[in-house]
């Protein structure tokens, strides 16, 4: 069955349970309305959900129940900072969630400024702070990591032109360096189309005439990915280009609801590995009943972001001084593999190195089935 709609609407509690005691709160941020990606938040809530729930079914923390307070985001970072002083005053013990890397990035830095610690699931961002941050940690894979793994894989398949359809931000354009610098190194050649300027048609002429082999979406979705990848599908000039998305935006449903088959066949980044364990299993099938469709890898991280706080509250304690001191000793077998941090070369956060890379599609023959194209 489907998760039933949250009393309090975005904002709320939940995983609580009338367990004895007062609750070990957590506080959750998660995109739940546009101009967030509220799909991959839905994702992400019911993960995090989930596993306070699991917590609590096991007797919670030192026989206290695990409660979730959400704040919707909404891809803003002033408004994820305003969230972090309000979880802050509450007293959570510690910060979970974020989808949006520059939203991440803006409640990170007011985490560790504030001592609250913050383990972030989603955001691939390498700054995700300006320096060295003792009480941040991140399980999503580093963007310079993944996205080495999705340039290798474009090399491999033959594509040494390609195009990059820009939106401007620090996302973007981060992902934009790294894939020049990977592509560029090995013999090929990066070619930017800057979507402050260029419509969808825009953009078709200037593949026409450039001869790339792949346009890749660096873009918001559905604004204006979606737009792009119907404009070049329909243009019989690019027949043959291949549109890759690698931040992700075909792993969700709604990215097959509004372009169908014309959303087949676009290589993205998911954070899966090619089997899952018997956890990973009985978790994906947890969530399919909640969802009511396919879980995301942005589900499974919401449910090993609870599952590490709690195995930290249990061992550590809820003292915000003493769990943030506690990453490097944390241990804990996830849905996607063993969960540790470590500290990472350029990488100013505790870091799990790393969460399993997949370039994934959907197989044009049926889009609702997911095709493993390449593993890193």
């Amino acid at each position: 069955m489907n998760t039933p709609p949250d009393p309090h609407g975005p904002n709320g509690s939940h995983g609580a349970s009338p367990a004895d005691g007062p609750s070990v709160r957590i506080g959750a941020l998660v995109p739940l309305t546009r101009p967030g990606w509220a799909a991959a938040g839905r994702h992400l809530l019911a993960g995090l959900d989930l596993a306070a729930r699991e917590v609590n079914e096991a007797g919670g923390i030192a026989g206290r129940p695990v409660e979730l307070v959400v704040r919707d985001t909404a891809a803003d970072p002033g408004r994820a900072e305003a969230a972090v002083d309000e979880l802050a005053g509450l007293g959570v013990a510690a910060l979970a969630g974020e989808y949006h890397s520059v939203v991440a990035r803006a409640a990170a830095a007011r985490a560790e400024a504030l001592g609250l610690p913050f383990l972030c699931s989603s955001a691939v961002l390498d700054a995700l702070t300006d320096g060295p941050a003792d009480r941040v940690a991140r399980l999503a894979p580093a963007q310079s990591h993944g996205w080495r793994v999705y340039a290798d894989f474009l090399l491999g398949a033959g594509h040494s032109r390609i195009a990059v359809a820009a939106d401007p931000s620090v996302y973007w354009a981060s992902g934009t360096g790294i894939l020049r610098d990977r592509i560029t190194a090995r013999g090929g050649t990066l070619v930017e189309l800057d979507l402050r300027t260029l419509t969808p048609e825009g953009v078709c002429e200037e593949l026409a005439a450039d001869g790339a082999t792949a346009l890749l979406l660096l873009a918001g979705h559905p604004d204006p990915a979606v737009p792009i990848v119907r404009a070049v599908r329909r243009d019989r000039r690019l027949a043959g280009i291949l549109i890759g998305a690698p931040a992700g935006q075909p792993e969700l449903a709604d990215w097959a609801t509004l372009l169908g088959e014309d959303g087949a066949g676009v290589p993205f980044l998911r954070y899966l590995p090619e089997r899952l364990g018997p956890l990973g299993a009985r978790v994906g099938t947890a969530l399919r009943e909640r969802l009511g469709e396919e879980p995301s890898f942005v589900a499974f991280e919401g449910y090993d972001t609870v599952a590490v706080l709690a195995e930290l509250l249990r061992s550590h304690g809820a003292d915000r001084a003493r769990t943030a001191e506690a990453w490097p000793q944390v241990a804990v077998e996830g849905t996607r593999g063993p969960v540790r941090f470590s500290r990472v070369p350029g990488i100013g956060v505790w870091q799990w190195a790393w969460a399993p890379v997949q370039v994934a599609d959907r197989d044009p023959a049926d889009p609702g089935r997911f095709r493993v194209l390449h593993s890193g």
